[in-house]
């Protein structure tokens, strides 16, 4: 039976990290259908507050990447939290919080569905890695390109979802200064001050500037500067920038195609140590394959790559350019 259906009408325990995770998590309870008194499991941020402002939630310590005794914790938290809950399925995006999913679904004996994030071209995560190992697990992947790994099945991707077509109604802003917003994201302990540097250093007179820097402390730069902003806030600025530079969070791109804007993105890299590996940079060279990002690295970025694009994207079944 296809996913969609399989999962239409159920009341579910959906799992996830903040950040890219809960973002797809919370566009799956959607594209699924999921009782509306489904319950989320992830860790308190602005985003969380924000996205689930009017859903059940579980909030849970932070686990960071491969943080397997952090993730026990949570689950047990997690298992205490929903004992007396009744569910039809569990579901969850990653990362490591999502091995404390599959274990309340066995306790639970409960069907658990894993579907891998979007931003994994060529394979699995540690947690899908972990996950191959264990029992009773459905397993979706969104790229066809290795969904024939064996215990592996090809779900839908939401990457499916967005087209880039010319814009029609941005007005020119007549040699005024740029209004230009960076976000970071707020994934620990990770700095990226290879972007902060590019995005200052090719800044014009009269450029103005947002910064969302997470654990990028910084007392140098010009504008506004922010730790983390609200999803309200996030949103207005996405909006009404004339350029949205940011890394290949999933969730921050996700969030960006939904409000019609394509940004310019320089991946994080684990050479330079700003993630445990390069994924973004594979989710950043599909989207730009597709037209929806403009892809740059740090060195690479000019300052004319922070004028307006004269694009937007579209959703499917948007007819709106």
């Amino acid at each position: 039976m296809e996913l969609s259906a399989a999962l239409s009408g159920k009341r579910a325990l959906l799992v996830a990290s903040t950040g890219g995770h809960l973002a797809q998590i919370v566009r799956w309870s959607e594209r699924f259908g999921f009782q509306p008194d489904s319950v989320f499991a992830t860790f308190d941020s602005e985003q969380s507050r924000s996205l689930l402002r009017d859903r059940r939630v579980v909030t849970l310590d932070y686990v960071p990447p491969r943080g397997l005794a952090p993730a026990v914790r949570a689950g047990i938290r997690l298992f205490r939290a929903t004992r007396r809950e009744r569910f039809d399925v569990v579901l969850s995006t990653g990362a490591a919080v999502g091995t404390a999913a599959w274990a309340i679904a066995q306790l639970r004996r409960l069907p658990f569905v894993y579907i891998e994030s979007v931003s994994r071209f060529d394979g699995p995560s540690a947690t899908g890695r972990i996950l191959e190992r264990l029992p009773r697990v459905q397993r979706y992947s969104q790229h066809a390109a290795w969904a024939d790994r064996p215990g592996w099945q090809l779900g839908p991707s939401l990457l499916d979802d967005y087209t880039a077509v010319p814009a029609t109604d941005r007005p020119a802003r007549n040699g005024e200064g740029r209004r230009i917003f960076v976000s970071l994201g707020t994934i620990k302990p990770f700095r990226f001050d290879a972007l902060v540097d590019a995005v200052r250093d090719r800044m014009r007179p009269g450029d103005t500037v947002t910064w969302q820097l997470g654990v990028t402390t910084r007392d140098d730069l010009p504008g506004d500067v922010n730790q983390e902003l609200r999803a309200e806030e996030f949103d207005r600025l996405v909006a009404e920038s004339d350029v949205f530079v940011t890394h290949a969070g999933v969730g921050t791109l996700l969030r960006a195609l939904e409000l019609g804007v394509r940004p310019v993105v320089l991946p994080r890299l684990a050479a330079r140590g700003e993630h445990v590996d390069d994924h973004q940079l594979q989710v950043a060279r599909e989207l730009a394959r597709r037209g929806l990002v403009l892809l740059c690295s740090p060195g690479e970025l000019t300052t004319d790559e922070l004028d307006p694009s004269g694009v937007v994207i579209r959703r499917s079944g948007d007819t709106s350019a």
